[in-house]
């Protein structure tokens, strides 16, 4: 093409594939401007319109506006700022996008009330700061005080703590919610902190004998090989297993190892086989990205089980 050829409006149409009217538009507000007109008034336009309207059209499929599309065809602004800018942009709207989904998702799934889902909204929208400063005050509420007599708690701490990354996928937004949602329950907040109390009463007690694991994951150790060979809890062949789990609490806290002994670490292993508990475990492992965590409940029903059949 000739570049001192003038194209109307019509011609400019068919080489650009946009309609006369689009163009026209583009035209009143300045972002192609007519290089002339002719006698009768209508807009002539020079070669580099069909460029620009190429520009201007990718530009808007992209979903800038007019304003910074005319700056840019201007060459007031350079497409990497505008380009670098509406990334910035699209990632937020991404963001939205995603939390919405998890809501929605989950609304489906869960038969919401109109005031759970409002929360499950509004604990979806949260800021980082707001997020950390809800896990903070979970934390503080299970495990406040303890870590000061128990150093070992600063590790456990963090082992509960989520972190949503900065681009969560649909699965983690949705496990972040229902995590925060657990984590406001009363009533959960205050069996975890029975369980760090006691574990922390322990551990204090046998610090002299150096560190000891959680009696839960011990018993866990020594049941989870009979349970996998299909030793009933109630047979004679689960008597000697009982009797070492039973021992090793026993020198745990310092006390005899007798029937109200035996209750007490039912009752506490019945706490850890809390299903709120485990739930948040899994929860925290999806939003954090971790493997899931195997679960302990048939080892504690088992372990449960056989302590309540030989307590009279």
């Amino acid at each position: 093409m000739d570049g001192d050829t003038l194209y109307s409006i019509g011609d400019l149409a068919r080489r650009s594939g946009l309609t006369v009217k689009t163009i026209r538009f583009y035209s009143d507000r300045g972002i192609v401007a007519p290089a002339d007109r002719t006698p009768a008034g209508y807009r002539l336009y020079g070669i580099d319109a069909v460029a620009r309207l190429d520009l201007v059209r990718t530009l808007r499929e992209l979903g800038l506006d007019l304003s910074t599309i005319r700056k840019v065809v201007d060459r007031e602004l350079s497409l990497p700022e505008v380009a670098a800018a509406h990334a910035e942009a699209l990632a937020v709207q991404i963001r939205v996008l995603r939390l919405r989904h998890a809501v929605l998702a989950a609304v489906a799934e869960r038969g919401s009330t109109p005031e759970e889902t409002e929360l499950m909204h509004r604990l979806a929208q949260l800021s980082e700061d707001e997020r950390r400063r809800l896990v903070g005050e979970f934390l503080d509420a299970v495990f406040g005080g303890l870590d000061a007599a128990t150093p070992a708690f600063a590790g456990v701490m963090r082992s509960m703590t989520p972190e949503l990354p900065d681009n969560p996928d649909a699965e983690q937004v949705q496990a972040w919610v229902e995590l925060a949602e657990l984590s406001l329950d009363p009533e959960f907040r205050a069996s975890v902190r029975q369980l760090a109390e006691e574990q922390a009463a322990e551990q204090v007690r046998s610090e002299a004998a150096g560190p000891r694991r959680d009696i839960a994951a011990a018993v866990c150790d020594q049941v989870g090989p009979v349970l996998a060979a299909g030793v009933e809890p109630a047979s004679p062949q689960a008597d000697p297993v009982v009797a070492a789990f039973t021992a090793n609490y026993a020198h745990l806290v310092d006390r005899p190892d007798d029937v109200e002994l035996r209750r007490r670490l039912a009752a506490r292993l019945e706490r850890v086989n809390d299903p709120r508990r485990e739930r948040y475990l899994q929860l925290l492992a999806v939003v954090n990205g971790w493997p899931a965590p195997e679960s302990l409940a048939p080892v504690l029903d088992w372990s449960v089980q056989a302590l309540r059949v030989r307590t009279p």
